[in-house]
Formats: C-alpha cells, structure tokens, sequence
C-alpha cells in the first residue's frame, strides 16, 4: 500500500480495520447465532453509516472514504454476507458454485472496494476485481490447508474430492489422502486461470492506478508457483517469499 498517495493509502486501512473486524467475529469460537447476532450488528451499523451516521470507531473511519471515492454499500454488504458463511460451524467441502461466491464475498468484495480507492474509472477494474479476489483466495485456501484443517474446516470443493475418489469430507482425513496432491493441482489451476483473466483486464486500466493490485497478484502468483514446487503432501511446511523477493516484486511491478 506504501505506493499509494497517504489518503488513499488511509482509505485502504480503514477497509481493511473493518474486514478485520468482521473477520474476528467469524473466526471466534462462538456460537453460529451468537456469531451472526454480531454480524447483523453490523448490517445495522452500515444502514448507520450510510446515512452519516456511524457509531462504531471503524465505521466512523469510512465516512470519508466513502464520500471521496463512492464506495458501494453492497460491497461491504457482500463482505459480512461472506463471513457469516465462514461463521457456519459445517462450512466444510463447499460445492464449487458456493466455493466461488465465498470468494467473491470475503475477497472479491475487497477488490470492488479497492480499485475505487485507486482511483481507476475504467469499467473494466470491476473485472480485474472480480478475477483477482477469486486468484487470491483460492492461493490463501491451497496455502492455509493445514492451519485451516486444524480450525475444523476444509474450503476445497465437494466436486474435485468426488473427482478424485474421496469420499470424506473430514478436513484431517482429506489432507491425508493419496489423492490430495492432485485435488490441489486441479484447484490450482483455476487460480492460474483467474490471475490470467485479472491480467486481461488489468491491460484496459490504467498500469499507474492499478499498481497495488499488479503488486499483489504478482506477490500471491509467486507463492502458488512456490506451493506447486512444494506440494500438497507436506501440508505442514509454510510456503512464503523471502525478503529479497517481496523487494523484488515491489521494485518491478510497483515501482518501474
């Protein structure tokens, strides 16, 4: 974000201090309602801030933001939408089409807010959003698998266990099955297909406003390569870009 002029770069935290917020609902060991009591606090609290009304300190920091970069409020609706799916205590092997709008919800969502703090105005950054949440967030899925399995969930699809003749969909026996590599390879895949189509789009915008994002697909494209090298038979061993690459990928693609 440090290529980002202060103001929107203060956009930017304040979207993430509320996708934080809202995150630590859906990850706390709560009950399901009790979890979604607290998230339907915030619908109202957005109905509140939408009308210049805010209560909540993380709400108060997007009254600006709002004004000055029309952000929508169905984006932030989509956002909580997309945690109160995560919330769920049987959210495990969802179908490919329920895999897909979780993505679109915690992390497209983020994207359709992010290109307009930007400031690109081509329509086409609503597509760059749209494919570069799904990329992303199926490289934190094929990443996170074990710390994830730990926590009782398992965002592969039902479609691609079935594919590859597993039958169950316990998160610790799926991880351990022989066919593991190849349901992550196949997943992988559709990540590969969705920073191409990002790009795509991408070649319509703007390569000055757009460079956050450039910086961040390349980042993430770097780590699913890394985790294809890796495998998913070692789901144990963290997959991460050393210093010297994260500079690398800053100075190419956010800086020249």
């Amino acid at each position: 974000m440090k290529v980002l002029p202060k103001d929107r770069r203060d956009a930017m935290f304040a979207i993430y201090s509320f996708c934080r917020e809202i995150d630590d609902i859906a990850d706390d060991p709560l009950p399901y309602l009790e979890k979604k009591n607290q998230l339907n606090a915030w619908r109202e609290e957005l109905e509140s801030l939408y009308h210049g009304k805010p209560t909540k300190p993380t709400a108060k920091a997007l009254l600006i933001p709002i004004k000055e970069y029309q952000l929508r409020k169905e984006d932030f609706v989509a956002l909580i939408d997309g945690m109160e799916m995560d919330a769920q205590d049987d959210f495990c092997a969802p179908t490919m089409e329920n895999l897909k709008l979780y993505c679109a919800r915690v992390a497209g969502a983020v994207g359709l807010l992010s290109v307009r703090v930007f400031g690109e105005k081509n329509p086409a950054r609503d597509d760059v959003a749209r494919s570069l949440g799904l990329a992303l967030q199926l490289t934190n899925i094929l990443r996170d698998l074990h710390e994830d399995a730990g926590r009782g969930r398992l965002y592969l699809p039902l479609e691609l266990l079935k594919k590859h003749g597993v039958c169950s969909e316990n998160p610790k026996l799926v991880l351990s099955h022989p066919a593991i590599d190849l349901i992550c390879k196949d997943l992988a895949d559709i990540a590969e297909n969705s920073f191409s189509d990002a790009i795509l789009a991408m070649a319509l915008c703007s390569r000055k406003t757009m460079r956050p994002a450039v910086v961040m697909m390349h980042g993430y494209s770097a780590i699913l390569k890394k985790l294809r090298v890796r495998g998913w038979r070692k789901t144990t061993e963290p997959v991460v870009l050393s210093k010297f690459q994260k500079i690398w990928i800053v100075l190419r693609y956010g800086v020249f």
